[in-house]
């Protein structure tokens, strides 16, 4: 094991000591999880069962050996006793490794299970998936969850039985090997060490490599899911030549990076191969001579046979498992990268953004926001009450700056500083410019979690025939099958439909980004008299094409940042940045 440690420490993707302990604590978090006990009882049987193993192994050993010898003396009852101990220690051994099989695999499954949901929960929570995708630091967090998760909880269980069950043979034909011949013994431990090392030489660039295939497999594999959910707009737009190329370059670079693993596995497979290949005749090399000036019987030379095989096995797990090591590495070094990217805290200068059940305002406080990439200001210094009642209209020239006040106020925006303060996520509803419409049914699609058994289907069907989306219901078969909105909806039909849970949820206040590029200039200006007659005070991002007689105020934010209020009929600034008013505490914005 120093050997591994010590190589993967060379190479661009290594396994730290950092990483190695954080495995560690994965493993006492699942014996402590509630799945732990169950964890527990599957690990104790695969130990007992191999043992139960090896025992049987080197029980074989014996009989195979005395079973060759009455070959030899043409001793035909003892032939027939050792044949049938023969059978009878293989149906048991078989019958032990069947249940060894299934223990393996159970605990894997239970591990994957557990370990999945953990991260699951972690990725959801604290709109971390939305966090990576800003960042976009992490590639295919997707694959990592779904595939590397597999690969790790079935890989790291197979070779953590590996090493125990090669612990379990040395210890049990070392002394076997030991009293048939000490120059075999050493013999076997000499050979075991050179081929480890040749193999280590020989395969080193496969951990790299095999890091880089993960990743080119979904990449290409997320290319052919794009066609796949966009196959309508694909074809009326006939883009499936750039797509072509698209899927082709990837398959390319996948292939390009295969071709070179293959490459390494051939000169690998030359030196294993022939290693393997020797391993069936170096006993007879040794022991013959021993047999043939007649200091021992002929059955030991095939039971030296078994006993150096199954030694040098438990020698040799790096050279025979050195592939499944290297692609086992890339797994581990993915999958920790990801826990790192999922933890990663919030910068310190992001905006604070304070709930209030008891605030009726939407409230900014010196808000300043940048860009994330750049560090320009798109929106500066920026203080202002927004009560209940107040609709405001957001224009700029600068499409950053509005996007960055839209997911500030949604706590989604981490570069910046100040504060903003809203009655809470259940308050307050943010409509995207594309509307997101979950699978599952229109029931699903309408009401927010928890709500399922407090709206009757006659408020919803309501609110429905309220934006005229009657027709949407019938094509949706009622409010509870499943389809797939995108295939049945036009986009119009989809943004109403947002509407819709919008009105049935009944927050406080609600942000729309650019309603009127989905729907008409007439349905937007009926869907915001509706929402005014609901009692929601509404807060858009607009264009100057917008109509601003269903706004109270406008709120234009200039390139630099610097910003304007005043009201919808007059081009005159009412307040700006130099004449703003002294901040106001958070009680006191509350109270405005």
């Amino acid at each position: 094991m120093p050997t591994i440690w010590s190589l993967l420490n060379q190479l661009g993707v290594p396994i730290t000591h950092a990483i190695w302990m954080r495995f560690m604590q994965m493993l006492r978090d699942l014996g402590r999880s509630e799945v732990g006990r169950n964890a527990r009882i599957l690990a104790i049987s695969l130990i007992l069962l191999m043992f139960t193993i090896n025992g049987l192994n080197v029980l074989n050993s014996y009989i195979n050996r005395d079973f060759m010898t009455a070959i030899e003396h043409q001793n035909m009852h003892g032939f027939m006793f050792y044949a049938l101990a023969y059978i009878f220690v293989i149906g048991i051994a078989t019958i032990v490794a069947v249940f060894y099989r299934y223990a393996e695999e159970s605990l894997g499954l239970l591990w994957r299970k557990w370990l999945t949901q953990q991260t699951i929960e972690r990725y959801l929570d604290n709109r971390t998936y939305f966090s990576l995708y800003v960042r976009d630091e992490l590639s295919n967090p997707d694959q990592r969850i779904s595939e590397d998760i597999r690969a790790l909880t079935a890989t790291t269980l197979s070779f953590t039985l590996m090493l125990l069950n090669a612990t379990f043979t040395v210890v049990a034909f070392s002394g076997v090997l030991w009293s048939i011949s000490p120059l075999l013994f050493m013999v076997a431990i000499a050979y075991s060490i050179f081929g480890s090392l040749l193999a280590i030489f020989l395969g080193k660039p496969l951990v790299k490599l095999n890091y880089d295939q993960l990743d080119h497999e979904a990449n290409f594999r997320s290319r052919l899911v794009h066609v796949r959910e966009n196959a309508e707009s694909v074809a009326l737009l006939r883009r499936e030549g750039r797509l072509k190329a698209r899927l082709l370059d990837r398959l390319n670079g996948l292939t390009a990076n295969f071709q070179r693993i293959i490459l390494i596995n051939r000169n690998l497979g030359f030196f294993t191969t022939g290693y393997n290949y020797l391993i069936q005749i170096i006993p007879a090399l040794i022991v013959a001579p021993i047999f043939i000036h007649g200091h021992t019987d002929f059955g030991v030379i095939t039971q030296s046979a078994v006993a150096f095989t199954h030694l040098l096995g438990a020698f040799s797990l790096i050279i025979t498992q050195f592939q499944s090591i290297s692609a086992y590495t890339a797994v581990v070094v993915r999958l920790n990268a990801l826990r790192d990217a999922m933890i990663e805290e919030r910068p310190a200068q992001s905006p604070s953004v304070v709930f209030s059940e008891a605030c009726g305002s939407v409230a900014f406080e010196r808000l300043t926001l940048y860009a994330p990439r750049d560090g320009a200001v798109l929106v500066r210094d920026l203080t202002l009450s927004i009560p209940a009642g107040v609709c405001l209209l957001v224009r700029s020239t600068n499409e950053s700056a509005k996007k960055a006040l839209f997911r500030a106020t949604a706590d989604l925006w981490y570069q910046g500083e100040g504060s903003i303060l809203h009655p809470g996520h259940d308050e307050i509803f943010f409509l995207p410019e594309r509307p997101y419409l979950p699978p599952g049914t229109l029931r699903d699609v309408l009401l927010r979690t928890g709500q399922e058994n407090e709206i009757p289907d006659w408020r919803i069907s309501a609110s429905l025939k309220s934006l005229n989306l009657g027709d949407a219901l019938a094509k949706a078969g009622g409010l509870d099958v499943e389809q797939k909105w995108a295939d049945i909806l036009s986009l119009g039909e989809q943004q109403r439909l947002a509407f819709t849970r919008m009105l049935l949820a009944a927050p406080q206040f609600v942000f729309l980004d650019h309603p009127s590029r989905a729907l008409s200039e007439c349905v937007v200006g009926d869907l915001l008299n509706l929402l005014r007659l609901q009692g929601i005070t509404y807060l858009t991002l607009g264009d100057a094409a917008d109509d601003p007689r269903f706004y109270d105020r406008l709120l234009d934010i200039a390139d630099d940042g610097t910003w304007q209020l005043r009201p919808p009929g007059d081009r005159r600034t009412q307040r700006s940045k130099s004449e703003t008013p002294p901040i106001q505490s958070t009680s006191q914005v509350c109270q405005s």
